[in-house]
């Protein structure tokens, strides 16, 4: 499973890497999440502009074997949607990169300190 060390993670398997200004984010659904959800077919998020509650749910996604909600990481305002989504397969091949979901402008960036950290994520997965 592949779980890079530059980001932070959440119980719900979303993922978070805080941007260089420090106060942007992008959120996507981790590598784990995306083999247990199975072949994910469409990604629907709240609108640019929609704030977020930290653990609040700002999406779904529809794969084959089901539907599951994302769940923001930390509380914040969505300022950018993934336009490559419109391929949601893209979330398969490439969780971590071309398969991000949504940017967020953080309310607190000192909240990031709460997420689980990639060797607290590993063992949460059992790897």
């Amino acid at each position: 499973m592949n779980i890079p060390d530059n980001l932070r993670y959440t119980k719900d398997h979303e993922w978070l890497q805080l941007l260089d200004d420090g106060v942007t984010a992008v959120v996507g659904i981790t590598d784990f999440a995306q083999s247990e959800l199975g072949d994910i077919v469409f990604v629907e998020t709240k609108a640019v502009g929609t704030k977020v509650a930290a653990h609040g749910a700002f999406g779904t996604v529809e794969a084959v074997k089901t539907v599951a909600d994302l769940f923001a990481p930390v509380a914040g305002e969505i300022v950018e949607v993934n336009g490559a989504l419109d391929d949601a397969a893209v979330v398969n091949s490439d969780p971590y990169n071309e398969g991000w979901i949504v940017k967020m402008k953080l309310d607190d960036p000192k909240s990031v300190e709460s997420l689980l950290s990639p060797a607290d994520y590993s063992a949460l997965i059992g790897e």
